[in-house]
């Protein structure tokens, strides 16, 4: 199985959108890209 993890960025950030919401994000990150090279190391 593959899985392909879905990533929102806003303002450069790396975020989670609660049901989609533009305005009622979580950050999880400053570089998107280093969170995406520590989901390929997973």
């Amino acid at each position: 199985m593959i899985i392909f993890p879905a990533i929102d960025i806003k303002n450069g950030k790396c975020v989670r959108l609660l049901q989609g919401r533009a305005e009622d994000v979580t950050i999880y990150g400053n570089d998107p890209v280093e969170m995406a090279l520590n989901w390929e190391k997973q």
